[in-house]
């Protein structure tokens, strides 16, 4: 037993041995990180190291870097559960990419060896063809396409053969209690590709239910136990279920998406050959030549039972037409195909290409097997030649190493009894399985497109942030310059800019109300650009766009603190851009009069929403009359075109919903006090009623100093804490420059905790008749309701290990008959 143990270690640890040496050698060739990785997964496992080094402004419950004060909680779920992340603490925080990295790596190598050991449960068969099967799953396209950019999604490929070994345990009617926690491992490192995982491990034990002959009371205990095992898991990861809910339901909606339009069955089967890379977005399922050829020959081989085969393939083809049909296609991804991708599941149906092959494999597929499955391929190939997507390095795989794996299979079929033949058959299936996994990779990383800030330039941005910080009296905005979507969590600064699927709406709307601009329909904003909203939101240092290199200025202005008080009475007027921030800040400091058409094709006044500016060669010239000295800026919001004004001229990139553009600054307002804006629009664009603002001259350092001597004299920031000193007597409302996202309470003077108010956005606090202290805490929603259910779960989980702890050590029960036959038999019978 030791001994077979052993065996399984090495086989499983052999299997995760060739696939991170494929992965790792694979981008080591092309001497490029998998495009994306610096996007999101960088900043936020750079953010991991600073909350395991205390050196995070928040914690895991809040995030103090980005969107100017988020919940955090939802997105550490999402983006840092797996397990693996934590190597990240390991290295200096500067080498962000190598640790995501060994993150990839070592997901990688630990989904091949659990699908290793799970294809030796589903069928035995040679040890070390099993390893090389399961690195056709560990190294899938899906792997080299999408999954090495996203370790957060990269985890689900753990859980397919993870939630496929529980199915086993219910099927052998063994080890429950470590089948629901395996549930709970797989849901809480991811939720969305768990329980996607789940259906097909779902789908794996229906199979191996129905494709032997079974006692019908074995299938209806192995159900009861799976379907209770599923459901105890579930309720253990309750407090990432929970608050991820919650905190969906209170996100930023997803930009929309165009439908998936036909693509052809040519198209959907080109992707079943490595490697294909590139055109219209498709499922990347591709398992290597090896397992293709295994797949294809499923149906012909007579060595596997004809229930059985036909129980595989006809799950094959219902998981294919949910990947090629539409509605099926949106029912993977909760009815709404996601901006990112409408396939980013695709490793479900891989891994159940792997599983199929393997069936095959160890069924040793005889001469009609490999000649019918490469016929088949041969079909596909010739369907698919129709795609200009399929290079020509997919012919020489599937020409040479389609012929070299025939040659090995076909002599380990008719020589396997000789030990010499069927090694030498095992290591050249082996190389040209670690060759197709090296050359797609190659392949896929290398096509992926270059970019991305220098780390020399990162660590000069970081440096200047964190020098500047003088947090929580003022921020240290890394905006308006932007190395990547997510600077605030990479430079370790407190700015507007941040991209997250939970995302809550209120903050994303605050920003846009306020002139930020945002992308993905608001799933990404970006930081304040000008000195009004700067000073709203305390602002203190930020870097500006400058030379290269590094490619960034730093800048300074003075700032109120982050806790201001309005006085008593204000009544927010939301007219325009320019009243919303005069209205947050107290203080008229704006000319923000109604432009009037004067050349080029006439626009359309439509009352508060704007004007429609016609689209063509000719600009729309608009004036308005502000006080001389002051500085104009210009607010297109939606615009797209070229403006100029005032000798400053920009191109703005505005797309409803999903494009918003910041405000511009366009110069000095002159002597007469016309400001000329002329608009060249690409297409027919709307701006806003009032899109020209001028900020009068001295009046927003009148602003910030009335606001700095009426505000918080002192500022306390725990990591979802925020307190503030106000003079003595204080009346209004105190203003926290924090969107006013659900889960915060706030006290006055020692009261009771109440939910604040919200003022445009921002967290109000009512300060009554006077007061002169307010504290505020923030607790994610969903969290309690969480812990509760996981709680309770967890104690009756306990309560069952304990009574089958027991009952293991409890004698085996003996009839009353045999033991009176054994009392009364004579002694030394």
């Amino acid at each position: 037993m030791r001994s077979e143990r052993r065996r399984e270690v090495l086989v499983c640890g052999g299997a995760a041995g060739l696939a991170v040496g494929g992965y790792a050698l694979a981008a080591g060739l092309t001497g490029r990180w998998p495009a994306g990785a610096g996007e999101v997964a960088v900043p936020f496992h750079a953010h991991l190291w600073d909350l395991v080094h205390g050196r995070a402004a928040g914690d895991v419950l809040f995030n103090w870097n980005s969107g100017y004060g988020v919940p955090f909680l939802a997105d550490f779920f999402a983006y840092l559960m797996n397990p693996f992340s934590w190597l990240t603490a390991l290295l200096p925080r500067d080498q962000g990419q190598l640790a995501v990295f060994l993150v990839v790596l070592a997901t990688i190598g630990l989904a091949t060896a659990l699908m290793a050991h799970l294809l030796g449960r589903v069928h035995p068969g040679p040890r070390w063809l099993r390893a090389l099967a399961a690195v056709g799953y560990g190294l899938c396209a899906w792997v080299l396409d999408v999954g090495g950019a996203a370790p957060m999604w990269l985890w689900g490929l753990v859980s397919l053969p993870l939630l496929g070994l529980a199915g086993d345990w219910c099927l052998r009617e063994r080890r429950w209690v470590a089948g629901s926690l395996c549930v709970t491992l797989a849901w809480a490192g991811n939720l969305y590709t768990a329980a996607l995982a789940t259906l097909v491990a779902g789908l794996l034990f229906a199979v191996r239910l129905f494709a032997t002959p079974r006692p019908f009371r074995h299938r209806v205990r192995a159900t009861g136990r799976a379907v209770t095992m599923v459901t105890t898991g579930v309720l253990l990861a309750a407090p990432v279920l929970f608050v991820a809910v919650r905190a969906a339901r209170g996100a930023q909606p997803e930009s929309p998406v165009q439908p998936l339009g036909p693509s052809g069955v040519s198209a959907h089967l080109a992707q079943l050959l490595p490697p294909t890379h590139g055109g219209r977005p498709l499922p990347d399922v591709a398992i290597g030549v090896l397992g293709l050829l295994l797949v294809c020959g499923l149906p012909f081989n007579r060595r596997v039972r004809v229930r059985e085969r036909a129980v595989w393939c006809a799950a094959l083809v219902l998981v294919v037409l949910t990947f090629v049909w539409t509605p099926t296609v949106l029912v993977w991804h909760g009815l709404a195909i996601p901006a990112g991708g409408p396939y980013r599941v695709a490793f479900v149906l891989s891994g159940l290409l792997v599983l199929a092959g393997w069936v095959s494999l160890a069924h040793r597929p005889d001469r009609p097997t490999l000649l019918g499955g490469a016929g088949l391929v041969a079909v596909i190939a010739a369907l698919a030649a129709t795609r200009h997507s399929v290079p020509a390095s997919t012919w020489a795989l599937l020409g040479a190493g389609g012929a070299v794996l025939l040659a090995a299979l076909l002599a380990l079929d008719l020589r396997h009894a000789d030990r010499r033949v069927t090694a030498v058959a095992t290591w050249v299936v082996g190389g040209a399985v670690l060759g197709n996994a090296v050359w797609s990779g190659y392949a896929a990383i290398g096509a992926a497109p270059a970019g991305g800030a220098s780390p020399a330039a990162v660590r000069a941005g970081s440096a200047a942030v964190r020098g500047a910080d003088d947090w929580p009296n003022g921020r240290s905005d890394p905006g308006p310059h932007a190395f990547t979507t997510n600077d605030p969590l990479l430079l370790d600064g407190q700015g507007g800019g941040y991209f997250s699927g939970y995302l809550p709406t209120v903050a994303a709307q605050l920003l846009h109300d306020l002139g930020a601009g945002w992308t993905a329909g608001g799933r990404q904003t970006a930081s304040v650009t000008d000195p009004v909203g700067q000073a709203l939101f305390a602002v203190r240092a930020h870097l500006d766009d400058g030379p290269t290199p590094p490619g960034f200025a730093p800048g300074r202005a003075a700032a109120p603190p982050l806790v201001t008080v309005l006085a008593p009475g204000a009544r927010p007027d939301t007219s325009s851009v320019w009243s919303r921030q005069e209205s947050l800040l107290g203080s008229q400091v704006y000319d923000a009069p109604l432009p009037v058409p004067a050349g080029g094709p006439a626009p359309t006044l439509h009352g508060t929403s704007g004007w429609s500016v016609p689209g063509g060669g000719e600009a729309t010239v608009f004036t308005a009359t502000c006080t001389p000295g002051g500085t104009a800026y210009f607010h297109g919001v939606w615009y797209r075109g070229e403006v100029s004004g005032l000798g400053t001229v920009f191109r703005s990139a505005g797309e409803q919903p999903t494009t918003a553009v910041a405000i511009h600054r366009l110069g000095p307002v002159p002597a007469d006090g016309v400001v000329r804006v002329a608009l060249r629009s690409d297409v027919v664009s709307q701006v806003p009623a009032r899109p020209i603002g001028c900020l009068r001259a001295g009046a927003l350092e009148a602003a910030v100093a009335r606001l700095s001597a009426a505000g918080a004299t002192r500022v306390e920031a725990g990591g979802h804490t925020l307190a503030a000193t106000l003079p003595a007597g204080s009346t209004g409302t105190a203003l926290l420059s924090v969107p006013a996202t659900e889960g915060w309470t706030c006290a006055v003077d020692g009261g009771a905790p109440a939910v604040p108010g919200r003022v445009l956005g921002m967290i109000g606090v009512p300060l009554g008749a006077g007061a002169s202290r307010v504290s505020c805490v923030f607790r994610p929603p969903g969290l309690t309701e969480g812990l509760t259910v996981a709680s309770g779960t967890a104690a009756a989980l306990a309560l069952v290990a304990v009574f089958d702890r027991l009952s293991r050590r409890r004698p085996a029960h003996v009839p009353r008959r045999e033991r009176r036959r054994a009392a009364a038999a004579p002694e030394g019978t």
